[in-house]
């Protein structure tokens, strides 16, 4: 079972529409999924089609109250459960102020569901608080969204910083395995050269002993499309919604490679087990748009994309490096 927490300290960089049509991907394939709602805004419980007010049982429950995760999950459609999210999540940080052990209570619920599932996705919200602390502390991987953009990039050290501090004091098997472009412009010469430099820092990171030593630069960039901001208002991923957009077109790629990383389930895993589908024998590497059949009778409102200017990206990178060999040779000198 893979528990991978999908973070990044900047907000509106993909996490969310990554979660969710990441999650629906795998779904249609037959894996048994959990999804978790971390963030007290609640977009991915929106994103399902829940409105958090109306729910009793969400992630506060199970974080502060006891209750069993067996009890708060619910069952979203084949072969996903949610573990929703509401406003009172943002009371987390207080209550378990004085609770020993509470940056692993999320990893304690979670055993009860060791070997359930294929996957568990945690959507983390975007900061570096006990929520984002416990989500780590359950997580064996972290899969990182990041925008081709310089603000995008500031926080990144920070985030890495924490990931060493957790790696170090609370969970030794956490490691971060993939990072992935979303609203991605290959059209701007911004895009090429964050992607270019972002690349470059983490070849130079392979000698180091970090958890992001062995990450993998995803080759599917997930471009701008105007269905994937679309789908949520009618409660739907994107494979439900808008089928033939490159938004699905770009999750169901990128699901491809996150099946592909473990080699094992990836030989047992066809697309061909979608339930809205009758063919057999599809290799796993080898699904296309096509392959996939759905309700695709919504009328959809088309929305050009906008090209948006580059801007220039200062030292951002330089200073990324700088911040990350420091924290690399603080973490060494403690130890």
């Amino acid at each position: 079972m893979r528990i991978i927490s999908i973070a990044n300290q900047k907000g509106g960089v993909g996490k969310t529409t990554t979660t969710v049509n990441l999650v629906g991907a795998l779904a249609k394939c037959g894996q048994k999924v959990i999804v978790i709602d971390l963030d007290p805004q609640a977009h991915l419980t929106t994103c399902f089609g829940l409105d958090p007010r109306d729910l009793e049982t969400t992630a506060y429950e199970v974080l502060c109250k006891g209750t069993k995760l067996s009890d708060a999950l619910l069952d979203i459609g084949d072969n996903i459960k949610l573990l929703s999210s509401g406003m009172d999540l943002a009371a987390v940080e207080q209550e378990l102020s004085t609770v020993i052990g509470r940056e692993t209570v999320l990893h304690d619920a979670l055993k009860a569901y060791e070997g359930a599932v294929d996957f568990i996705f945690i959507d983390c919200p975007p900061s570096l608080g006990m929520l984002t602390l416990n989500a780590f502390s359950a997580s064996n991987e972290i899969f990182i969204p990041l925008q081709a953009h310089f603000l995008s990039l500031q926080g990144l050290s920070q985030l890495l910083e924490m990931l060493l501090l957790v790696n170090k004091r609370i969970n030794p098997n956490l490691r971060v395995s993939g990072l992935m472009f979303c609203m991605f412009d290959a059209r701007t010469s911004l895009s090429a050269e964050i992607l270019n430099d972002i690349t470059a820092f983490f070849e130079e990171q392979r000698d180091q002993s970090t958890p992001w030593q062995h990450i993998k630069l995803f080759d599917t960039k997930i471009r701008r499309n105007i269905k994937l901001a679309e789908a949520p208002s009618y409660g739907l991923c994107i494979f439900d919604y808008a089928l033939e957009s490159n938004g699905a077109k770009d999750y169901l790629s990128l699901a491809n490679e996150v099946i592909a990383m473990d080699q094992a389930d990836a030989m047992e895993i066809t697309f061909a087990s979608l339930q809205s589908v009758g063919q057999s024998d599809t290799k796993v590497n080898e699904v296309t748009v096509d392959e996939v059949q759905g309700d695709t009778s919504l009328t959809n409102k088309t929305v050009e994309n906008k090209t948006v200017a580059p801007i220039e990206i200062v030292s951002s990178v330089d200073n990324l490096v700088s911040t990350t060999k420091n924290v690399i040779s603080t973490s060494q000198n403690d130890q």
